[in-house]
């Protein structure tokens, strides 16, 4: 009993000991978090340094990835005038990446593979402005796809600046190249010089493409447009990807109460950009003029419903099997809401000019693609 006594004694004195903050030599016990007391503005101070190692650490990766793509270029660039001037082969290559790798263990990059991509990304970017400008600001990888799959320049620039501006990845990029949306983009037809100012009118015509290439749709059944909705709902990221950047899904059959009738717009979004509503209208048949009325009056229920006094104009798409184009211009020529009308496609080679569709990639090259990257 006395022994119980003196040994629970003898650990309240060593509680005591602890909490008076007498601690053993060598022992460092922290404080916790919760127990200080912080400064008032300790909160915004730790949360303006947190955001400023962030943009700092986005900062410092980008430059570096742009310091090694100039330094690939140079090398590119070197390795393209020895052979012009010395008449370097595919041997002398093959011996200088074991020497560099030799001359720089830690790092990578120096495959004779990578080196004959340097010299071909040198060979395709001569303008060094061009690449310090454009396409140092993104991957490696990236870079190799826009090499391995576009030959003309300036289709080529376009997906880089593309690649920058929406932050694709390189997946992302390479799906956006096979389905030709240079080919697409801003295609749609609107009346959007009439119904907006100029500024919004040349934002909201590149926003828009023709056709809508919507193959991820599965087993719909494609006639029936409920079908196909719930299909594009199932598969939202890739249908939000094929919109485009800046589009945010609002909602399907969203409720609009017009006097004593409901009324139910196919698909609701908002863009981001634009700062205002869009309305999706999918139909499975081809365009015909009164869906134009009823869009008409759904873009005035969004406006006056669910817009923002600081919201812009809500936007009308009509995506339609087919078109005329002529009988679409004279159909939206009489409205002073900003409405455009596309086609969309499960098959991108159903929609484009012949003479574009040689330049799509053949199930053989796609598998070969694959094939390679395994």
């Amino acid at each position: 009993m006395v022994d119980r006594q003196r040994k629970s004694t003898e650990g309240n004195s060593a509680d005591r000991r602890l909490s008076s903050g007498r601690r053993k030599p060598g022992a460092i016990f922290p404080t916790a978090a919760g127990k200080l007391s912080l400064p008032d503005n300790y909160a915004s101070v730790l949360e303006e340094l947190k955001r400023r190692i962030q943009t700092e650490r986005l900062r410092i990766m980008l430059s570096a990835n742009a310091g090694m793509i100039l330094l690939y270029w140079d090398i590119g660039k070197g390795i393209l005038a020895q052979q012009d001037q010395q008449g370097w082969g595919a041997k002398i290559i093959d011996r200088l990446s074991a020497d560099l790798k030799d001359a720089f263990p830690e790092m990578g990059g120096f495959s004779p593979r990578n080196l004959k991509y340097m010299r071909k990304f040198a060979e395709s970017w001569p303008d060094r402005a061009i690449v310090q400008r454009t396409v140092a600001q993104i991957p490696w990888r990236s870079n190799l796809a826009l090499l391995d799959k576009l030959q003309d320049v300036q289709t080529r620039l376009w997906y880089a600046e593309e690649t920058i501006e929406n932050g694709w990845s390189r997946d992302i990029l390479v799906m956006q190249i096979e389905s030709s949306l240079h080919l697409r983009q801003g295609k749609a037809i609107s009346n959007f010089e009439l119904a907006l100012p100029p500024t919004d009118s040349d934002m909201a015509s590149q926003v828009f493409k023709d056709p809508y290439l919507f193959d991820f749709l599965g087993t719909a059944d494609l006639s029936r447009e409920r079908e196909v909705e719930q299909a594009l709902m199932d598969h939202v990221q890739r249908f939000l990807l094929e919109m485009g950047a800046g589009f945010a899904f609002v909602g399907r059959q969203v409720l609009l109460e017009v006097g004593d009738r409901d009324f139910r717009p196919d698909l609701l979004f908002y863009h981001l950009k634009l700062r205002c509503y869009v309305v999706v209208e999918l139909k499975a048949v081809p365009f015909d003029p009164a869906f134009t009325g009823t869009l008409n009056l759904y873009l005035s229920a969004v406006d006056d419903l669910l817009g923002h006094e600081d919201d812009k104009p809500t936007i009308g798409l009509l995506l339609c099997k087919s078109k005329d184009r002529m009988v679409v211009e004279y159909a939206l020529g009489g409205y002073n809401r900003p409405m455009g009308v596309a086609e969309w496609e499960t098959s991108l080679t159903q929609s484009l000019p012949e003479e574009f569709r040689s330049s799509l990639p053949t199930i053989e090259q796609i598998e070969a693609e694959l094939g390679g990257a395994e």
